[in-house]
C-alpha cells in the first residue's frame, strides 16, 4: 500500500511539473505575441488561411499540407526572434556579423513564406 501511494504522489508531482512546462510555454508564446509585430502579422494570416481552408471544404492533404505551412512559419519566426534576442543580449554594440546573422534569419524566415504563399496560392486559386 505504501509503495503505490508513493508512486501515486511521482506521478502527481510529474504532473505538476508538466503542467510548469507548459505554462512556461504558453507564456512565451505571449511574449512573442506582444512584443513581436511580424509574428503577429503572421500568426492574423495563419488565422485568416485556417478560417479560409474550413470555409472551402478544402480535402484533408491539402489542410494538412497548409497546417504545416503554418505550423512552420510561425516557428521559423520564433527561432528568428529568439535568435535576434540573444545576439541583441550577447552583443548590445552594432556588430557587422551579427547583422549578417540576423539577415541570415530573416531570410530562412523570408524563403519559407515565399513557399508557404505559392503553396497557398495554388492550393486556393481555384476556390477563387
Amino acid at each position: 500500500m505504501g509503495f503505490l501511494h508513493l508512486k501515486s504522489i511521482i506521478v502527481e508531482l510529474k504532473n505538476m511539473k508538466l503542467l510548469k512546462s507548459f505554462k512556461f510555454a504558453f507564456a512565451g508564446i505571449v511574449t512573442i505575441l506582444k512584443e513581436e509585430h511580424a509574428f503577429r502579422v503572421m500568426f492574423l494570416i495563419a488565422i485568416s488561411v485556417i478560417i479560409a481552408m474550413f470555409y472551402f471544404h478544402l480535402p484533408l492533404m491539402q489542410k494538412v499540407l497548409l497546417f504545416t505551412m503554418i505550423v512552420l512559419i510561425l516557428v521559423l519566426e520564433l527561432v528568428n526572434s529568439v535568435v535576434e534576442k540573444v545576439l541583441d543580449f550577447v552583443c548590445p554594440d552594432f556588430n557587422g556579423k551579427v547583422k549578417i546573422i540576423k539577415n541570415m534569419m530573416a531570410g530562412i524566415v523570408l524563403l519559407a513564406c515565399i513557399g508557404a504563399a505559392a503553396i497557398g496560392i495554388l492550393i486556393f486559386y481555384p476556390y477563387l
